[in-house]
């Protein structure tokens, strides 16, 4: 299968743990989001959107978004479990990576950042106030779902990594990378470091990535 993704895109983060939690091989193609080449005719035919990720399966099928493609892949391959057997803590989770996926991530995409430099004019003080208050709120929401479970499970919703964890880490990621202050949220930073300390978590980072740039 193919893999059509980029080194700092969350979504496509998130696929690379999912991945390698499963132990699935796949070709990688970088779609270099800077220079615009998920806006290129080739790569529109293939997810109309102009996002990543996507992944074109053996059987040629051609899937978009994160988390479906997260899904497919659990679907396709039962080893490893990234979601729940139990119905009721599989919604928990789902939710979970819903909050992230839907409502925080969103809100810190290239084309919005773009937007608001470009298209409205706002200097870098005002975006770094807009990445501030939506990444650290959103995440801030996740601390209080985390501590609202309770308990002190190593990963989101309980001793294994899954869709909550993958859907976190990257996002933390984002939180660094723009400099949000997220020191104070004990779980969410401590959920994180034990992801970290994984090889499938390690392996997808950003800055292992062949089409890494500084």
């Amino acid at each position: 299968m193919k893999f059509l993704g980029y080194f700092r895109s969350s979504s496509a983060y998130r696929c690379r743990i999912a991945f390698n939690l499963k132990g699935i091989d796949y070709d990688f193609e970088s779609v270099h989001l800077k220079s615009g080449a998920q806006k290129e005719p080739g790569f529109a035919a293939i997810n109309p959107q102009r996002l990543v990720p996507a992944l074109i399966t053996d059987e040629g099928q051609e899937l978009t978004q994160s988390l479906a493609i997260i899904e497919w892949l659990n679907e396709t391959y039962p080893g490893t479990p990234l979601l729940p057997a139990d119905k009721d803590l599989r919604a928990e989770v789902r939710a979970f990576a819903q909050v992230i996926a839907c409502e925080i991530h969103p809100l810190q995409n290239l084309r919005v950042l773009q937007y608001l430099r470009g298209e409205l004019g706002l200097d870098e003080e005002a975006v770094s106030a807009w990445l501030s208050r939506w990444l650290g709120e959103g995440l801030r929401a996740c601390e209080d779902i985390l501590q609202k479970r309770g308990g002190d499970s190593a990963f989101c919703f309980g001793d294994e990594p899954g869709l909550a964890d993958i859907c976190l880490v990257p996002q933390v990621f984002s939180a660094q990378r723009f400099n949000v202050d997220i020191s104070g949220l004990e779980r969410v930073n401590a959920i994180h470091d034990n992801c970290a300390a994984l090889d499938a978590f390690a392996k997808a980072h950003p800055a292992k990535q062949p089409d890494f740039e500084p």
